[in-house]
């Protein structure tokens, strides 16, 4: 197929596609007797409105004769194999019109295909993505499907899952782009961590040790299936905003300066509360960023974060492979976060957690099929006072090793860059954590300062 260039950074360090295929699982789901169609649910139809999910790990170059179309074909090859075991996202969203005026939106189980793209980066170097603080824009142009909305894939006929394999100077970079109306984080690096399993021993997929995903959805006893949206055409549910430029920047926190931040935390509150690892940090950069933009002690300011439902709601499972995510808040005052300490700020975060109520939860399910709202990007924009994180440090990043050496970094692309969030990671050291901070180029130089434990 034609190359097709994509410019980095200040138009430098190019990037070339090199060639493009549609990847098939080796059987397709009508063979094997599995479901044709997944209805979505609520969890997943509020998330068709947001970009694709996109992460990646920067990989050291393969040995001698590993490279190009050899390593290329070597990894579609494994790809295939995975998508047998996550034969969904080889499928295509679709719309089903019903009476009333309204439509409903399922993932199709059509075995079209899933995008695998080669490109080369020859002009970037691996030291030109993790030597600085500052990430590099040329990062954003190792995924595909930018800026791609969920419903897009069933108004265009896209793919739900995408990888590209870029060849640097010196390294390799594997992107993934997934629609986050097919699945979360946790599903996302399931597939992530199958795949490079199988490349890396080329193990049959009955020995692949993910947990085996579970493509049923969950639906309460009430709720309809398929859940109708209320437009004649599912486009009438999408809003693009303008997208702001903003600095993205990589930070790194040790083991030791993490058990530093947890110590203190807890020895600011009470013995009957346990502070977490991860409640202690993001209540350590909540406090730095809030210092950081110089905001006025009375001003309202919220931390926004995910809550996992594996293991917290009856019926979903660890491999639960549909969207079974939460948003929650906690709330206070810039002088409150500032002035009662790191134990406060991460109790408030604690409490947000603990609070997390099933009967809630599946009532919420329940009131969404007749009261629906959806999430837009342009709603989750901080306006200067507040702070988001999304993804896990419970997610197995590192410990993808596609056969030749240990994932060097890991990335993300420029879907739902937000000012204001940051995205966390697992690090490559034991009990470390790396957290990645969006925001625009404005205030971002005291912020750095306000990042030491």
């Amino acid at each position: 197929m034609g190359s097709k260039e994509q410019a980095g950074a200040g138009g430098a360090d190019p990037v070339r596609i090199i060639s493009r295929r549609m990847i098939k699982p080796p059987q397709s789901p009508s063979d094997s007797g599995q479901a044709v169609n997944i209805h979505l649910t609520p969890w997943d139809l509020r998330l068709i409105t947001i970009d694709y999910i996109q992460k990646g790990i920067l990989l050291p170059k393969p040995p001698a004769g590993g490279v190009g179309e050899r390593l290329v074909d070597i990894l579609a090859s494994s790809f295939e194999r995975a998508l047998g075991k996550f034969y969904p996202f080889a499928g295509r969203l679709a719309v089903e019109p019903h009476d009333g005026g309204t439509v409903a939106a399922l993932l199709q189980c059509t075995g079209e295909g899933a995008e695998f793209i080669h490109a080369m980066a020859p002009g970037v170097a691996v030291a030109d993505i993790v030597g600085s603080v500052h990430i590099p824009s040329v990062v954003w142009a190792f995924f595909p499907l930018n800026y791609v909305l969920g419903a897009d894939a069933a108004t265009e006929s896209l793919p739900v899952l995408s990888a590209q394999v870029t060849e640097l100077a010196d390294g390799v970079f594997i992107g993934m782009s997934m629609n986050h109306s097919v699945g979360d984080g946790a599903a996302f690096w399931e597939f992530f961590n199958a795949w490079s399993e199988i490349n890396r021993g080329g193990v049959d997929l009955r020995e692949v040790s993910s947990v085996a995903p579970v493509h049923q959805r969950f639906f309460i006893d009430t709720s309809p299936v398929p859940v109708r949206l209320p437009f004649g055409k599912l486009q009438d549910v999408v809003r693009r905003f303008e997208r702001r430029t903003v600095e993205e920047c990589f930070f790194t926190f040790s083991a030791a300066s993490i058990q530093k931040l947890k110590a203190r935390a807890n020895s600011e509150t009470a013995a009957t509360v346990t502070i977490s690892s991860l409640q202690a940090l993001l209540a350590h950069v909540w406090r730095a960023v809030s210092r950081a933009r110089r905001l006025p002690p009375e001003q309202e300011t919220s931390y926004s974060l995910l809550i996992g439902c594996r293991g917290r709601v009856k019926g979903i499972t660890q491999g639960y492979m549909g969207n079974a995510v939460v948003l929650a808040k906690a709330s206070s005052t810039v002088g409150e976060i500032l002035d009662k300490g790191l134990g406060w700020t991460a109790l408030q975060l604690n409490r947000v957690v603990a609070s997390f109520d099933e009967a809630a939860m599946v009532e919420w399910l329940d009131r969404w099929t007749r009261e629906q709202d959806f999430l837009y990007a342009g709603n989750l924009s901080s306006r200067g006072a507040s702070v988001l994180t999304g993804s896990s440090p419970r997610f197995d990043v590192f410990g993808n090793n596609f056969g030749w050496g240990e994932p060097v970094a890991v990335r993300s692309g420029p879907g739902n860059k937000l000012d204001g969030k940051l995205t966390v990671f697992e690090g490559p050291e034991q009990g470390g954590r790396f957290a990645s901070r969006r925001k625009r180029s404005r205030g971002l130089s005291p912020m750095r300062s306000s990042w030491t434990p």
